[in-house]
């Protein structure tokens, strides 16, 4: 892990790639090509291009339009305005009918910081994964984001993306293959599981390298980068180590903790579980690093919930 990236440019740069080899694919956003990083793409597609103004709504809906004329509309905006404000839309006129249109949404869980919580996403994970037909994922890294990029151009169903603000480290190799509904280990062991998606999973492989060097340990770490459909086999090897800590950027209600629970019950594993994440509240406005770190989801708090955890 080293350089820092920024996933919503490394998303929209990518845009011009994928754009490259099929001219079906068209780019829908609602007056944010700044904030979503697509002008490259715009200014190179001006005919593959549509800006609706500030209408999350009917952006959603002319996407579904286009999908059903045979286009791969990729539709941008922040995450509290594709999930809330047009989530009717999302699931009527995409998910219901089971449109081939991506939804790229920046601005994910905490990461909006400063801007508070009308652009914080804390539920989207929650509501999206609820509708039916709608796939989600929350890349990790450069390479993660681009390989899920490649995938969802030969998937035609609807796709979440959730995408942070917030800085990443590269993870990955090249060579790393990743496939929608199986998790990646980046780091192995048998003492406890992270289970981790986004922004997270740089916080879970620093965490699992102290927590070895304190005490010995191996905490696996499980980048679920697909939340839903969830990897259910990951989680079940996970419960064999008898510990497993779930660490989000999102309310702990809903999301990818309430998916690993739900697992949990439905295959009656027994193991000590912990979910981290933001604990139901809207809080106090700060910079991301800040909040991650009140509500203990970052390095320090995902080692000391480990270290509570092994001590019981």
């Amino acid at each position: 892990m080293n350089d820092k990236i920024f996933l919503r440019d490394v998303v929209g740069n990518y845009m011009l790639d994928i754009g490259s080899k099929d001219e079906k694919i068209v780019v829908v956003n609602a007056d944010l090509m700044g904030t979503c990083r697509n002008k490259n793409f715009v200014e190179k597609n001006p005919n593959r291009s549509f800006n609706v103004g500030i209408a999350e709504q009917n952006m959603i809906s002319f996407s579904a339009g286009l999908a059903s004329e045979g286009f791969k509309p990729y539709a941008f905006t922040m995450a509290p305005f594709m999930s809330m404000r047009a989530c009717e839309q999302v699931r009527t006129d995409v998910a219901y009918g089971n449109k081939n249109v991506k939804l790229i949404s920046v601005y994910s869980g905490l990461s909006g910081g400063i801007s508070g919580p009308t652009h914080w996403a804390i539920e989207d994970c929650g509501i999206m994964c609820s509708i039916p037909n709608m796939i989600v994922v929350e890349p990790s890294d450069k390479i993660e984001a681009e390989k899920l990029l490649n995938i969802s151009t030969k998937i035609e169903k609807p796709m979440y993306f959730r995408i942070t603000t917030e800085s990443v480290v590269s993870i990955y190799n090249s060579n790393t293959k990743f496939e929608l509904g199986k998790a990646n280990i980046p780091v192995n062991g048998d003492d406890g599981a992270i289970i981790c998606s986004g922004v997270t999973v740089q916080y879970a492989i620093e965490a699992s390298k102290i927590i070895k060097e304190k005490t010995r340990k191996n905490f696996k770490v499980i980048d679920m980068h697909t939340i839903k459909p969830i990897d259910e086999s990951a989680i079940i090897e996970a419960a064999k180590t008898k510990h497993i800590i779930v660490a989000q950027d999102h309310n702990v209600i809903g999301g990818l903790g309430s998916m690993v629970a739900s697992v949990i019950a439905k295959n009656n594993l027994d193991v000590d579980f912990k979910i981290l994440g933001i604990p139901d509240t809207y809080g106090v406005i700060g910079h991301a690093g800040y909040l991650y770190n009140k509500y203990g989801y970052d390095t320090e708090g995902i080692i000391k919930a480990s270290l509570e955890m092994l001590l019981k």
